[in-house]
């Protein structure tokens, strides 16, 4: 990718870039629809990554160019916006565009891309392009920011670029991902610490659906919703509840069963799989992967039974692989509607489990089932300058 990168930036622009930044994708490996309750989730960097090479110019110009689509683009800086023609531009001029929100002199740049993160399987391909942008003009213009100042950056410009009210968590997995680690991010307070993710005979194996239903962005809100209600109900007894972190079983046994059946299985997926993470970090310190496995079928079976926030693609996918012995752990992954599973398996018999499920997957759904074989690296760093 490196070499691929610096030949393209030089026939576009006569040099090597004076920059290259690698930001990975990122897998969560528990905990689900946590983030905007106050939860705590614990994502992973990985090795599917976004290049990004970079050299400042000495106007006040920006290039851009997108190797995996050959496309170019090229705006000024006082014109800086959201461009409604193609995409891909928008998650690195929203990047930039925090910089003179913040009053740090933004320099004309060229830039090239090229990505191994798979778009659209739910690895977060826009927030580590983001993260490399962000990443690479800080070191550039030498702002000094540190990490944490740099996620927040490249979450707004998510939001105002891209449009896309998402939660930190996907920015700071690439931003701050650590080689063999998971992070147990508090989604409240962004305190956050490395938990070991020791995979000894084990891989992450990612089986794609290749399909994303359309019902995905209205659903979102919708559980959004749900979720306020829940927490409106509580708080009206309890004041100091502010979020569903702060809720409990009995609670909902108290205030939201008797009122809603609906509302309360929302609600009640939240805080069990709030548990279910904080049970999970506590079997990672004990090397007792059987058991996080075991939380991971649990926490897809919520996630489809209660949060209905599953398809028959991704329900197949993991009922197939449930009683697998090679399989110690399998879910859905992301907001849900299409996208990948997650799932460990055991290394020698990652290549049978693909032989298997394959052809049932495909004659079953008359779709195609592509997989990846991800391992946990580092988050956002220089590979080159």
């Amino acid at each position: 990718m490196v070499a691929k990168l610096n030949q393209t930036f030089r026939e576009l622009f006569g040099d090597n870039p004076s920059l290259l930044v690698r930001s990975p994708g990122r897998i969560n490996i528990i905990g689900e629809h946590t983030d905007y309750n106050d939860g705590f989730v614990l994502p992973a960097a990985i090795d599917k990554a976004v290049y990004l090479g970079i050299s400042l110019r000495t106007d006040d110009e920006i290039h851009l160019h997108a190797g995996d689509f050959n496309e170019s683009f090229s705006i000024k800086i006082a014109e800086l916006k959201p461009v409604a023609r193609m995409s891909w531009p928008n998650y690195m001029l929203g990047s930039a565009a925090q910089f003179v929100k913040r009053g740090i002199k933004l320099q004309g740049f060229n830039a090239v891309l090229l990505s191994d993160v798979p778009i659209g399987a739910g690895m977060s391909s826009s927030a580590a392009v983001e993260c490399a942008t962000v990443f690479a003009l800080n070191t550039l213009l030498n702002a000094n920011l540190d990490r944490l100042t740099m996620v927040k950056m490249a979450q707004k410009a998510e939001h105002e670029y891209a449009g896309v009210m998402c939660g930190i968590m996907d920015q700071f997995a690439s931003m701050m991902g650590k080689k063999d680690h998971v992070i147990k991010l508090d989604c409240r307070s962004l305190e956050y610490e490395y938990v070991p993710f020791n995979l000894s005979g084990l891989k992450v194996v990612l089986f794609n659906t290749n399909v994303k239903h359309s019902l995905a962005s209205s659903e979102y809100n919708t559980r959004r919703k749900e979720c306020e209600t829940a927490v409106e109900w509580v708080s009206a007894f309890v004041p100091e509840v502010n979020s569903l972190r702060d809720v409990t079983e009995e609670m909902l046994d108290k205030y939201v069963l008797p009122k809603d059946k609906l509302i309360d299985k929302r609600s009640r997926f939240v805080v069990q799989e709030i548990k279910r993470l904080l049970d999970g970090c506590n079997d990672l310190q004990h090397g007792n992967l059987q058991a996080l496995g075991r939380k991971m079928f649990e926490t897809h079976d919520g996630l489809s039974t209660m949060y209905s926030v599953s398809c028959k693609e991704l329900d197949f996918l993991v009922d197939h692989v449930r009683n697998n012995d090679a399989v110690i752990g399998a879910r859905m992954m992301g907001g849900g509607f299409g996208g990948c599973t997650v799932n460990l398996v055991n290394e020698e018999s990652v290549n049978q489990l693909v032989e298997e499920l394959q052809p049932a997957y495909e004659s079953t759904m008359n779709l195609p089932l592509t997989h990846y074989v991800a391992s946990i690296e580092n988050g956002t760093e220089i590979m080159q300058g």
